[in-house]
């Protein structure tokens, strides 16, 4: 009967023991890092501005890739996941995004990043917009009633972007609110020495006329001072026909162009043809971050697109 008794209040012991050092084992571990911010881009651009004000405070994907045309995106299981865990969607706006975004987000059933909440931050309304329509008509093509989207073509609106991105992540985040800031301060400073860089590297490039394939090369082209006369398209987003490229071919015997422009993600056969029976260059820009290995980054990206276009005008 003791022995049984000892047992007992042994295993009682024992058990006491073993909470007292879970208790202890517990307020001595150290506290839980603090979770870093998943933030969902709709661009390689904005990944790619994230990841400069964020730092190591952020874990930033992006929906599409430079590769990929920005207004036809499929939703994709993996692609539901990630939005559904994300707590900030950073994306253009404008329109770009409608024809995927919504359906998205509503698969993603996230409402921290549904329209209107601080989980989404658009980027378009923070910049001057250009080709605002004084009305939507459909028969016109891919026409945005907001203005064209294609914003992230001049560098002075990822400034403007980078202000406003800053004070939301603070805003979601604010135990690193001070960290946001100093990065910004810091991406502002570099960001504003590139745009004078490039400004001048450029400037042999004001007035240059060019055909491009899509209207969405209009920031880049106001940017620097460009002009368009002609695009391949012969509406937006309607593909080119043999009639129309002959048609514009004709033209630039009256006005002519110095090269062929259009992004990394755009089939390069119209332009190619354009070019060689206009004895002109065909240039593919890589449009936004990552479209090739030398536009790995926003500063790269601007990098290759200025030296492109400087190369073509030779």
């Amino acid at each position: 009967m003791r022995s049984k008794l000892n047992f007992k209040l042994n295993i009682k012991q024992n058990l006491f023991v073993a909470v007292l050092l879970a208790a202890a084992a517990a307020v001595a571990a150290p506290a839980p890092a603090h979770a870093a911010l998943n933030v969902l881009a709709c661009e390689p651009e904005w990944e790619a501005l994230t990841r400069e004000l964020g730092g190591d405070k952020v874990k930033v994907s992006s929906a599409t890739t430079a590769l990929q045309d920005p207004h036809r995106v499929e939703a994709r299981p993996s692609l539901i996941a990630r939005t559904r865990n994300a707590n900030l969607l950073v994306c253009t706006g404008l329109e770009l995004e409608v024809g995927w975004l919504p359906v998205l987000i509503q698969q993603s059933g996230n409402g921290k990043i549904a329209e209107g909440q601080p989980g989404q931050f658009l980027a378009g309304p923070l910049v001057p917009r250009l080709d605002v329509p004084g009305r939507v008509d459909r028969s016109e093509g891919d026409v945005h009633a907001a203005g064209n989207p294609h914003i992230q073509q001049n560098p002075r609106n990822i400034a403007l972007v980078a202000a406003g991105l800053s004070k939301r992540l603070a805003e979601l985040d604010p135990a690193n609110a001070a960290y946001y800031d100093a990065r910004q301060k810091d991406f502002a400073a570099r960001w504003s020495a590139a745009i004078a860089k490039w400004e001048k590297m450029a400037a042999p490039l004001k007035g240059v006329q060019v055909v491009e394939h899509h209207k969405n090369m209009e920031y880049l082209l106001g940017w620097l001072g460009m002009r368009q006369v002609g695009t391949l398209e012969p509406k937006p987003g309607v593909e080119p026909s043999a009639a129309h490229l002959n048609e514009l071919l004709a033209s630039l015997q009256r006005q002519p162009a110095k090269m062929v422009l259009r992004a990394a993600y755009q089939d390069g056969r119209a332009s190619q043809w354009l070019a060689e029976r206009a004895k002109i260059p065909a240039v593919q820009l890589p449009f936004t971050v990552g479209a090739d290995d030398k536009s790995q980054d926003l500063f790269a990206f601007f990098d290759t697109t200025v030296q492109r276009l400087l190369d073509a005008n030779r």
